[in-house]
């Protein structure tokens, strides 16, 4: 189905098999491309309680940034699971890192 552009808002109903952020973030990363920019993506998922089992530490060290936090300040976090990386870029969303200000895409 074709729209005539992308959405402001979208309600991400995060399914009961995916009980972790770590799986519901697909939420984001499989609908941001139909966000418009500045647009909010909410995910529902009141069944949630946990980022990850396995990586809840390190998700909680990094964050949730956009790649190019991570990228230009890559001393820092070279050491990092980069599968935790990856995963807090794909939940964050784009955007940009400039002068020590990070702007996401998504509201």
């Amino acid at each position: 189905m074709y729209k005539e552009g992308p959405y402001r808002t979208i309600l991400a109903c995060a399914p009961a098999m995916y009980d972790e952020i770590w799986t519901a973030g697909k939420c984001m990363y499989k609908l941001e491309p139909v966000l418009a920019d500045g647009g909010e993506l909410i995910i529902h998922a009141p069944h949630i309680t946990t980022f990850s089992v396995t990586h809840r530490r390190l998700i909680e060290e990094v964050g949730y940034h956009c790649r190019d936090y991570f990228l230009k300040q890559w001393d820092r976090f070279q050491d990092k699971s980069w599968g935790v990386l990856a995963h807090s870029t794909h939940v964050h969303g784009l955007g940009t890192y400039e002068d020590g200000v990070e702007k996401p895409r998504a509201a």
